[in-house]
């Protein structure tokens, strides 16, 4: 509706704009329409034109050959023994044919009477050529002067006949958007006021329906956000109204105010986090750090999940700055998340690690002056060794693996709880831990 209005309120404008102008541009429009009318081409004439010049000029010569022609097929039109023509000649051969005992001889005279067939049917279309060829001076010169006309056309308005019929087609198309009389201009100037009032009723409707809804998300936004590290923040998802200058070409009255109608409605919606308490709330991209805008991120995406298209999400840094119980949490919505997206994750915490269907490591390291990187899958039992290298370098003791050993056991669990886990044949998760070197 919005689309069909503005191109509505575009015409109006463009032809109160350019009312002179149009006019003129009107006027030749019609005038090539009246000529085109006047001399009335068919689709491809000029082509025929062409064809049938060619015939009459050539009218002569070209009754001398199919004559010719006729005469050796069918002989002299006076019996002639030393002419009989091909028919003739044919059917002579035949008659001698038939009449032999020899089997081979004989299978020759059908292929003879095929060929006769041929011949008669050769000569019968001869015979109509000849009928229709016209010898007439005064047809040639009619069909030149059609000739003539046509290509009068032809050298104003396009190449051939064909790109005439077109150039009168568009036009006609074109005439039919530049009337600027009055009537016309009263009919647009109605239908887009009706078209405005109509989007002005949708627009209001969405705007509340806007304000309902971010509420809401805010609240669950911030509840998600204080089992993140992050219990004295607050997000509000502000929405404002667009309002609308004097030049503004997509302005609609709502309620009484001019406001801005976009593809998206009238207003401006807005992520605001007020970082903790006494903090001034600012837009999310300025008010968070780079560790606190992936946990709010992580929280949006949570809350959302059910209506998220994408099917890929990236988290870096999500767990910076915390630890203990926060990163078991994240780790958990990681987890979450998988359930109907594929959720990949760098992290430097076991907490988090733990929660992966998949665990890959990024080594980095120098060897003979040479400093590589790669990227390598974990398998069940480097995963123990990983995990207790993560917690704190204790790889080889029994200590840092049954501690690990717990980390995946309590995650698989909290996986497996309906309503927590990944549900079979949907998103999958991996991390990615980092080491510099042979460190941690």
């Amino acid at each position: 509706m919005r689309q069909e209005w503005a191109t509505v309120a575009a015409e109006l404008h463009e032809r109160r704009s350019r009312s002179r102008e149009l006019a003129q541009q009107a006027d030749l429009l019609r005038h090539g329409l009246t000529e085109i009318e006047a001399v009335d081409p068919a689709p491809g004439e000029d082509t025929d034109l062409t064809e049938q010049v060619k015939r009459l000029s050539a009218a002569e010569e070209l009754r001398e050959a199919a004559t010719a022609a006729q005469l050796a097929l069918t002989g002299s039109a006076e019996p002639d023994a030393d002419a009989p023509g091909a028919l003739g000649m044919l059917g002579e051969a035949r008659r001698r044919l038939t009449g032999v005992e020899d089997a081979a001889l004989r299978d020759l005279e059908p292929r003879l009477a095929e060929a006769a067939v041929l011949l008669d049917e050769v000569g019968g279309e001869l015979a109509s050529y000849l009928d229709s060829l016209e010898l007439d001076p005064g047809r040639l010169d009619e069909v030149l002067a059609r000739q003539a006309e046509l290509k009068k056309l032809t050298r104003k308005y396009a190449a051939d006949v064909d790109g005439v019929l077109a150039w009168a087609d568009d036009a006609r198309q074109r005439l039919s958007s530049m009337d600027t009389s009055e009537e016309a201009l009263a009919e647009l100037a109605e239908r887009r006021d009706a078209l405005a009032t109509e989007l002005a009723e949708h627009a209001a409707r969405l705007s509340a329906a806007r304000a309902a809804a971010a509420e809401d998300l805010g609240e669950r936004i911030t509840a998600e956000l204080e089992g993140l590290a992050m219990g004295q923040a607050g997000i509000t998802v502000a929405v404002r109204r667009r309002t609308a200058d004097a030049e503004d070409d997509h302005a609609v009255r709502v309620d009484g105010e001019f406001l801005h109608a976009g593809p998206d409605g009238v207003d401006e919606v807005e992520l605001r986090l007020r970082a903790h308490s006494g903090a001034q709330e600012l837009p999310v991209h300025k008010a968070a750090s780079g560790g606190e805008l992936s946990r709010v991120m992580l929280a949006i995406e949570v809350v959302l999940a059910h209506a998220d298209t994408v099917q890929t999400l990236v988290f870096d840094e999500v767990d910076a700055g915390v630890g203990g119980r926060a990163a078991v949490e994240i780790g958990r919505r990681l987890a979450m998340l998988a359930r109907s997206h594929q959720v990949l994750v760098v992290t430097h915490l076991p907490q988090v690690a733990a929660f992966a269907d998949r665990h890959l490591v990024v080594d980095k390291g120098s060897a003979e002056g040479v400093t590589r990187s790669g990227v390598r899958a974990l398998e069940s039992g480097e995963r123990v060794n990983e995990l207790a290298r993560m917690l704190a370098g204790l790889e080889e003791t029994e200590t840092g693996r049954a501690h690990a050993e717990e980390l995946l056991d309590a995650a698989a669990k909290v996986k497996e709880t309906p309503g927590r886990g990944k549900a079979p044949g949907r998103g999958r998760s991996r991390a990615a831990s980092r080491r510099s070197g042979s460190d941690g």
